[in-house]
């Protein structure tokens, strides 16, 4: 797991949507094939990375607004950043 990783998998995440970024269970454990101890380093990382570019970090279980609506950030949802 290298930040040059990192940077390139929210660089592209953004480059689709830059005002909600989903990042799913899915994706990191069975399509990027991340161990359990990568996932977590990625995971922390990646949030880090977000803020810093004006996000806000919602964690599965929690409640967020996005175009009006408020939403719930889905068991199989790892995080949702959206821009502020």
């Amino acid at each position: 797991m290298t930040l040059e990783y990192i940077t390139e998998y929210i660089d592209r995440k953004i480059y689709k949507n830059d005002k909600l970024i989903t990042v799913t269970f899915y994706e990191l454990r069975i399509k990027e094939d991340l161990s359990k101890e990568d996932t977590f380093i990625f995971l922390k990382m990646s949030k880090q990375r977000l803020v810093n570019l004006g996000y806000k970090i919602y964690e599965t279980g929690e409640r967020y607004f996005f175009e009006g609506k408020e939403k719930l950030v889905r068991s199989n949802v790892l995080f949702i950043a959206v821009k502020e």
